[in-house]
Order: C-alpha cells, then sequence, then structure tokens
C-alpha cells in the first residue's frame, strides 16, 4: 500500500488526501465560515471546532498511554518531529468524527461527502508511510464513538 517513496499522480493525490485531515487545516477553514457564515453555518462550524478540540485531546491521551512509533520513512518530517507516536491516526479519528458528526446535524449532502472522503484520508495516511493500517482502522472506530458522543451531547 505503500507508495510514499513512488513519484507519480498517485502519490500527489495520497498526498494532498493525507493533509487534507490537518486539524489546523479544519479548525482555519471552520473559523472563516463561523466569521463570514449565516447562523446556520456558524452553528455547525463552532460545534465542529469543539468536536475538533475534543478529539486533539483524546487522541493524545491515547497516544500517550500507547506510544507506538510511527512507520520509517521520509514523507512527513513534520508530523514525524512532532508526534512520534502513530496509534491512533488523528487524521482518522478526526475524519471520521467529522462525517458521523455532519451527518448527525446535517446537511446531508455534506454528511455523505465527508463519509466518502473519511476512508480515503485513513487510507492516505497508511500509503504514505506515517501510519499502519491498525492505526488507521482504530482511529477510524474511536472517530465513531467520538462522533457519537458529540451527537448525544448537542
Amino acid at each position: 500500500m505503500r507508495i510514499a517513496e513512488q513519484p507519480g499522480f498517485l502519490r500527489t493525490v495520497a498526498a494532498v488526501l493525507a493533509h487534507s485531515g490537518d486539524s489546523w487545516f479544519w479548525l482555519a477553514g471552520l473559523g472563516l465560515l463561523w466569521w463570514l457564515g449565516t447562523d446556520y453555518w456558524k452553528g455547525r462550524a463552532l460545534t465542529m471546532i469543539v468536536a475538533i478540540l475534543l478529539t486533539a485531546l483524546v487522541v493524545f491521551v491515547v497516544k500517550l498511554v500507547v506510544r507506538r512509533r510511527r512507520p520509517e520513512g521520509e514523507w512527513g518530517k513534520f508530523y514525524r518531529s512532532t508526534d512520534p507516536h502513530s496509534f491512533p491516526s488523528g487524521h482518522a479519528v478526526r475524519a471520521v468524527m467529522l462525517a458521523v458528526v455532519m451527518l448527525g446535524l446535517g446537511p446531508l449532502w455534506l454528511g455523505l461527502l465527508l463519509l466518502v472522503w473519511a476512508p480515503l484520508v485513513g487510507l492516505a495516511r497508511v500509503s504514505m508511510g506515517v501510519h499502519y493500517l491498525s492505526d488507521v482502522l482504530a482511529g477510524m472506530l474511536l472517530g465513531l464513538v467520538v462522533g457519537v458522543a458529540v451527537l448525544l451531547v448537542v
């Protein structure tokens, strides 16, 4: 599955997908949506921002407990230097959580779009060599749990 060292179109797509789950990207976009959006979108954005921060805390605690080293590789030096632990994949947790919350809150079209996107992010993280498949699968399961928990609270 690993294509991080193989130049070409597929690697480029995987790299873009792998980064598309970055928390800073989502927080910046949702912050902009909260600032410029209608009341409907402001509410969605605020819920998602809080959910992303909650997800980060949960992932941080699990990573500190498990302390599984990332796979060897060159791609993703930023991730490797700022977070040497791979289990669970925070990107997979975040992507599935976002999909679950949006499926629950709406609009449905966005929830469905995120539901298609979420597993692609996880697979891209494995393809780019920054996670093992088990990191992603566990992250997706944790994302489902966190997403449902968020929906139960809002």
